[in-house]
């Protein structure tokens, strides 16, 4: 009898190691995936200091072209605080106010009716009324021909940690592990048309613009070193790696085509 259920429980044991084999349980650092970022298909945005439209389309999951035509601003794209952003036609019986980054990592809507003084839920003397807005989840498939096309180069030197997940909930994009305050760089050629911190999630963040198609993200950064308005070549220090907005240094980048989140391993040269 003891020499049966020594048997069985070291089967149990070869079963268990052979489970895992050359294809073992995959590891996932919940720390490396970004915040779900859908993309805002109705309302609007109330501009504040320190906003881009290029970051407001980042953030909502716009393309620039698209959300500057549907408010009728020209190039060069320039916004004041206080400026509505909308992300629909506006409906003549109310306005939906679409809120900026805050402590929660949901997006919150307050209705108001037309003609009233907008302001900040802090400042309304009201609590807020959360609503549910539409969104959509697209990711941009690209291309073989734009795929093709050369010029990408590695935004850091490190081990890669996080890929790009298009189920909608993930990474949109990779996490690469380094050093503190080691070099940052541009992937491709450009203008930098965000430098800051105002979008929730990404710290310290670069974005640059590389043609109507295409922008790069650089998130969590120590340091920029770039202002908005520069322009930077492929593989040009643009900032120092870090930790902001995260729990561990990392470099966070992402590719956007036409606003929406592709793969940027498709666009990397193989390491």
């Amino acid at each position: 009898m003891k020499l049966l259920v020594l048997a069985l429980a070291m089967g149990t044991l070869l079963a268990g190691c052979s489970s895992t084999g050359s294809n073992g349980a995959r590891v996932v650092d919940r720390n490396n995936a970004a915040p779900k970022r859908a993309t805002v298909t109705s309302g609007q945005y109330i501009v504040k200091p320190g906003d881009t439209l290029f970051s407001i389309a980042f953030r909502y999951g716009w393309d620039y072209k698209e959300l500057a035509a549907r408010n009728n601003i020209p190039a060069p794209y320039t916004i004041r605080p206080g400026q509505p952003i909308r992300f629909n036609s506006a409906s003549r019986g109310s306005t939906t106010v679409v809120s900026g980054p805050s402590s929660s990592s949901r997006t919150t809507v307050i209705r108001r009716p037309v003609g009233t003084t907008t302001q900040s839920p802090a400042n309304s003397g009201k609590p807020a009324t959360p609503v549910s807005s539409s969104t959509s989840q697209t990711v941009a498939q690209v291309p073989a021909a734009e795929r093709a096309v050369g010029g990408w180069t590695w935004p850091a030197n490190g081990v890669l940690i996080g890929k790009f997940a298009s189920n909608g909930s993930l990474n949109k994009g990779i996490d690469i592990a380094g050093d503190l305050g080691q070099p940052v760089f541009a992937a491709s050629g450009g203008t930098v048309v965000y430098a800051g911190s105002g979008l929730r999630g990404y710290g310290e963040l670069i974005i640059i613009k590389h043609s109507d198609t295409y922008v790069s993200a650089y998130g969590h950064n120590r340091r920029l070193l770039v202002r908005e308005g520069q322009q930077v070549k492929a593989g040009q220090t643009i900032a120092e790696m870090g930790s902001t907005g995260t729990d561990r240094v990392k470099l966070h980048f992402e590719i956007r085509r036409q606003g929406k989140p592709v793969d940027p391993l498709q666009f990397l040269p193989r390491r």
